[in-house]
């Protein structure tokens, strides 16, 4: 299971493009994701052949100067909650101040790996000057220019070193699907209507993902865990509200489950939290669900159900081949067509489809419709096979794999959605030189 390292600091030290650098030197190692990189302040990076989560903490500050440091001081406790390792970042040209003072006061009580982090010091005067960082009590630092990557390498190698040891997943655990959502949309009233006076309840088991709650359920012949990630730790001294808390406690829910069922609060649409736990979802692979919950509650003569759809498949298009169900938990209306969705979900994203039928399916299509020629270059798919992998892969070998651009990918993904079926789960599609 990944680690989670949080990145935190003051306003304008850089966090933003440390965390771009680390996260793009995976996307650089592994085929770049297809599709959109929206605003996310949350991404995969490896070092050493260690995967981690990376999270920039300076996304979710909001609000004016004033603002700031009440925010930032609610932001480090959080990641000191929830991370395994912190990177605490401070800009050698502003010195240390007294934000810098009040962060490494907090992270001084911590029984965490921390790592002080001297950004900007591109030359010999500027790492003389880093040394008055010494005066916040962390001991040894290490000095950076993240606008160009150097002193990164020395950094992630005492990163990785310190992170936690990887603990080996249970064999032949039961399928996850995991509640995830913002604050109050309903994830804890929709988990009771499911399990609260039914009989197909096995057991409560201590979930394996750090404090969330896993319930045994059968349903439909079907053995699953129920994820709840309401149930993951409740901070006292923390508000509810907190866009940052929210999609932490996704974090390690969503990277752990098969399919992330998504519950949204209708009278508040489809808003940035919702849309930041949909791409944290597909970015890991997962299958999806939405689940449009307090139904009951919107006026149905201002919005009907095909126009609610239409907004939320706009947002998160390209992949917008997701199950968009509308429940009601207090009324129960449609939560077990939830379940049964979240079922076939998982079976699509289980699927594998033999390398004969695969070519005979796809083939003729793409003799029919070739990927277009570029510089008078003409593309020949020869051979397709699906990749040994937990999430739909498929390899197309051809002769001239750079020449096959986003456009056609995307043509071969609704092919194969159009034929086989992976409703709710996103397709990853990678050329291969032949």
């Amino acid at each position: 299971m990944s680690s989670i390292v949080a990145i935190v600091g003051r306003p304008n030290v850089g966090k933003s493009t440390l965390f771009n650098r680390l996260i793009q030197r995976r996307e650089a190692i592994v085929d770049a994701v297809s599709g959109v990189t929206r605003d996310r302040h949350y991404g995969k990076s490896e070092w050493n052949g260690r995967e981690f989560s990376v999270i920039d903490t300076g996304g979710y500050v909001r609000g004016s100067d004033d603002v700031f440091e009440a925010e930032i001081d609610k932001q480090v406790e959080l990641a000191i909650d929830e991370a395994d390792a912190i990177i605490f970042m401070v800009d050698v040209e502003s010195g240390v101040t007294g934000m810098d003072e009040d962060v490494a006061e907090l992270l001084r009580k911590v029984d965490k790996p921390v790592f002080l982090v001297v950004n900007k010091v591109d030359n010999n005067k500027r790492a003389e000057t880093a040394m008055e960082f010494y005066s916040l009590g962390l001991g040894e630092y290490f000095t950076i220019a993240s606008i160009n990557g150097s002193g990164t390498g020395d950094l992630l190698d005492a990163v990785v070193k310190a992170l936690p040891e990887m603990e080996n997943e249970e064999p032949n655990e039961l399928p996850r699907f995991a509640v995830a959502g913002r604050p109050n949309a309903g994830k804890s009233s929709f988990i009771n209507a499911l399990i609260g006076e039914e009989r197909y309840i096995v057991t409560d088991i201590a979930g394996t993902t750090r404090d969330s709650i896993d319930t045994k359920y059968n349903r439909f012949g079907f053995e699953f865990n129920l994820v709840d990630t309401a149930g993951i730790r409740r901070k006292s001294k923390v508000k509810e509200d907190l866009e940052f808390y929210s999609v932490m406690r996704s974090i390690r829910a969503i990277e752990h489950c098969d399919v992330c069922l998504l519950v949204l609060d209708a009278t508040r649409g489809f808003d940035g939290q919702d849309q930041n736990i949909f791409w944290l979802a597909e970015r890991n692979r997962k299958g999806v669900v939405i689940l449009v919950n307090k139904w009951d509650l919107v006026e149905k003569d201002t919005m009907t159900t095909n126009e609610f759809e239409k907004r939320i498949r706009a947002e998160i298009a390209p992949f917008t081949d997701v199950p968009i169900i509308f429940i009601s938990a207090l009324t129960k209306q449609r939560i077990f067509k939830a379940i049964e969705t979240a079922v076939e979900v998982y079976k699509n994203k289980s699927k594998n489809i033999k390398t004969s039928v695969l070519n005979d399916v796809m083939l003729p299509i793409i003799e029919n419709n070739p990927p277009p020629a570029l510089k008078g270059k003409y593309v020949k798919i020869k051979y397709i096979t699906q990749l040994p992998t937990p999430q739909p892969q498929f390899a197309f070998f051809c002769n001239l794999p750079q020449y096959v651009k986003e456009p056609y990918k995307r043509f071969l993904e609704n092919k194969l959605r159009e034929q086989f079926d992976f409703h709710g789960v996103p397709i990853s599609i990678y050329m291969r030189k032949k």
